[in-house]
């Protein structure tokens, strides 16, 4: 156990995933950081995650998880549900197709330890460590902006970790918007707490996959540009960029979205 260091709540929002749910869960149980409760979300599933995921609880009856099933409202929606049901000062995310490494969480509650000013921390995944976002070089331990999120998602959702008063002040996941919410969601987080990067990869995404063009909401390029539209559209609408600097971001989203769409073609 970990005396000096907090409880922590997991949210794991579910919809149709009996192939990769029992991988995310077991991550969870090899953490060396033991201090959590598992909160699973099903969010409507007619595969077998509901019965896969009761029969992980009947086999480890020393972990804490909570099963809540609910009529089907989106990953938003479920992630919301698991929010209000934590108990904890500090909550990660975690989503049914990813995992994290065995280090995963005791790495985020040193770095919070040593660095008690920053509110909400995420890690790279995939192997991939980030040296740079065009001109900005990226350390370590690195203070993340709005601004930097509008140019570049850094955040996936399974990596991070926050502080519940993060929910006091900024409130729950946009449920009306079904791509990239949770990248508006940190924006907003961004916008008013200490956001940070640990630059270390200590989470599986997607199978180690690219992150756009494969399988997930992700695959779908034209409707993750239509939510980094609605984003950019957000950020302007409260204040966080002014109209030359939007207008700059989506020239640069245009581009962005052709470009994804040459490698779409190259690997379809």
């Amino acid at each position: 156990m970990y005396p000096d260091l907090p409880f922590v709540s997991i949210i794991i929002p579910v919809f149709n995933s009996e192939r990769t749910i029992l991988r995310a869960l077991n991550s969870v149980k090899e953490q060396t950081y033991k201090d959590y409760e598992i909160i699973v979300v099903d969010d409507g599933s007619s595969d077998n995650s509901v019965s896969l995921i009761d029969s992980f609880i009947s086999n480890y009856p020393e972990l804490q998880i909570k099963l809540i099933i609910k009529e089907n409202g989106g990953v938003s929606s479920a992630r919301n549900t698991g929010l209000k049901a934590s108990k904890s000062d500090w909550i990660a995310l975690l989503d049914s197709d990813d995992e994290w490494l065995s280090n995963k969480l005791e790495r985020q509650m040193q770095v919070l330890q040593d660095n008690p000013h920053i509110d909400f921390l995420g890690t790279s995944r995939n192997n991939e460590i980030l040296k740079n976002i065009f001109f900005k070089k990226i350390f370590s331990l690195q203070k993340i902006t709005p601004i930097l999120l509008l140019l570049k998602y850094i955040f996936a959702t399974p990596t991070v970790i926050f502080k519940r008063e993060i929910i006091n002040n900024i409130g729950y996941f946009d449920e009306t918007q079904t791509h990239l919410e949770d990248n508006k969601y940190f924006i907003s987080v961004c916008s008013k707490h200490n956001c940070y990067l640990l630059n270390e990869s200590l989470v599986i995404t997607g199978g180690g996959k690219p992150h756009l063009g494969y399988s997930g909401l992700s695959s779908n390029i034209i409707k993750m540009h239509l939510g980094e539209l609605k984003n950019l559209k957000f950020a302007y609408n409260i204040r966080l960029i002014n109209y030359f600097l939007y207008l700059c971001l989506l020239i640069f989203s245009f581009f962005r979205f052709l470009r994804r769409l040459f490698i779409y073609k190259l690997i379809s």
